[in-house]
């Protein structure tokens, strides 16, 4: 069984940065998908960043520039590195992974930015 375990989020000022992190305990298939999504209150969950196992990264409009996801497969963890954080990145970040035709989620860390 695989298991998501977050860390990282918290409270930043605006302009701040912070470092979001999440460990996959278990065996996951090496060809997968490692993401992040995030969920604003009363609005849907949507994914902000993807980093595929062949190399591809895609980010959404409002992140780019900002956020970087980086993986590290041998530890099968991933982060997401924000910077330049606005008050409208407050929402609780989720990681994701899909892998061999299952989908994971982590337990969620709520990122606040504010002053």
């Amino acid at each position: 069984q695989v298991q998501l375990v977050e860390s990282g989020g918290g409270l930043v000022q605006p302009g701040g940065s912070l470092r979001l992190s999440c460990a996959a305990s278990g065996s996951i298939f090496s060809i997968n998908t490692m993401q992040w999504y995030r969920q604003s209150p009363g609005k849907q969950r949507a994914l902000v960043a993807s980093s595929s196992s062949t190399g591809i990264t895609n980010y959404i409009d409002s992140v780019k520039g900002r956020v970087i996801i980086t993986r590290d497969s041998a530890k099968n963890s991933w982060h997401l590195q924000m910077n330049s954080l606005k008050p409208g990145d407050t929402a609780v970040y989720y990681c994701n992974l899909v892998s061999d035709s299952h989908i994971y989620w982590g337990q969620g860390t709520q990122v606040t930015v504010s002053s």
